[in-house]
């Protein structure tokens, strides 16, 4: 065993000291799920005035709807109370602002070997691949009608959210 992860267990003691969701049936309380970015700028749940147990969060790199998030919000919607989907990429995202090749190039340097064979998800056009992603949420056949679909920036500077779809 490492000693890599004291810190982090050490906090995880002090959490679990008052942890309050113990026995939680697991369903999003508020009806929410959010597709966003794995950027540590964002926190999902604070941006929305949610808490812990309010919403399904799904997070990748640039906050696209992949087969994964599809899977998710497909089991978020019939299972888990999801009646509200918001899609949201952000401002200054390195998949929006760096092309594959610069991501390949950055990634290949700091591993120290050729990263050209690794796919990575960049967004060419940042608003486009939102309407790309609402609408393949919005149209698929497992995801009702009645269920309520938006498209969000998240401004990583403001903290402010800007509908976009």
């Amino acid at each position: 065993m490492t000693d890599a992860f004291n810190d982090l267990l050490a906090a995880n003691r002090e959490y679990a000291s008052t942890h309050e969701l113990s026995g939680f049936d697991g369903i999003a309380h508020a009806g929410v799920a959010v597709v966003t970015c794995m950027d540590s700028r964002i926190d999902p749940l604070r941006m929305l005035g949610l808490h812990p147990g309010d919403a399904k969060i799904f997070r990748n790199p640039g906050g696209r709807v992949t087969p994964q998030a599809l899977e998710a919000l497909v089991l978020g919607v019939h299972l888990l109370n999801v009646n509200r989907i918001l899609i949201v990429p952000h401002t200054r995202c390195a998949m929006a602002t760096s092309t594959l090749e610069e991501i390949r190039e950055r990634v290949g340097r700091s591993a120290g070997q050729d990263a050209s064979w690794q796919p990575f998800g960049v967004v060419e056009d940042q608003q486009a691949a939102l309407a790309e992603d609402v609408a393949a949420v919005r149209t698929h056949p497992l995801i009702p009608d009645e269920v309520v679909v938006g498209g969000f920036v998240y401004d990583v500077d403001t903290g402010l959210l800007d509908q976009q779809v």
